[in-house]
């Protein structure tokens, strides 16, 4: 077992088609895994939490917080990860601090970027931020229905976004990275 006074942060999502999981201790990501997959979340998500946890040389009771993807996504996906998050919340006596896919798509950049995710039916999820921090709340929103000033796009459709906004692509990437949910998650542990 490891002894440190340093919080210990487990961090995971299923919100889309992966399942992702990170072990933080302190500024340091002891473990993090990510694993595409389409369906089979529900059935992953705890033997991934334990398998981190063993990598990482801890156990449950370390555990300090939780940080949990919570969307946007699909309303399984979202469920999977908040119901695991809560349940063992409750059973640790330790708090689940919720982060978005968008803020960890978004964490550690520089500058002004919009953050994009796939909304189905022709739509997209969308949220502006700048050095990490959102400059507006999230919206789901058509793609006509984007505007603003130039920005470097990351996420779904990067590329024709940044066409129509006249602004650069940055990465395409829509799985969060669990170090980043983790990151997050441990900036909001002293908030209510």
């Amino acid at each position: 077992m490891r002894e440190n006074t340093e919080k210990l942060i487990l961090a995971f999502d299923t919100s889309a088609a992966h399942c992702v999981a990170g072990l933080l201790l302190g500024p340091q990501i002891l473990v993090q895994r990510v694993e595409e997959m389409a369906v089979g979340q529900a059935d992953r998500l705890v033997p991934m939490l334990e398998d981190v946890l063993a990598k990482g040389g801890v156990s449950w009771p370390q555990i300090s917080a939780i940080g949990v993807g919570i969307g946007p996504g699909n309303f399984t996906g979202i469920r999977i990860s908040v119901a695991a998050a809560r349940g063992l919340a409750l059973a640790l006596a330790i708090p689940a601090i919720g982060v978005t896919v968008l803020e960890a798509l978004a964490f550690d950049t520089k500058g002004e970027v919009l953050v994009t995710l796939d909304g189905r039916l022709g739509r997209l999820y969308a949220q502006r931020f700048c050095d990490g921090l959102p400059m507006e709340a999230a919206k789901l929103c058509d793609y006509a229905d984007l505007d603003g000033h130039p920005a470097r796009c990351i996420g779904f459709d990067n590329e024709a976004i940044a066409r129509r906004l006249n602004g650069s692509a940055g990465s395409s990437r829509t799985t969060p990275a669990p170090a980043f949910i983790a990151r997050i998650a441990a900036s909001r542990l002293s908030e209510p």
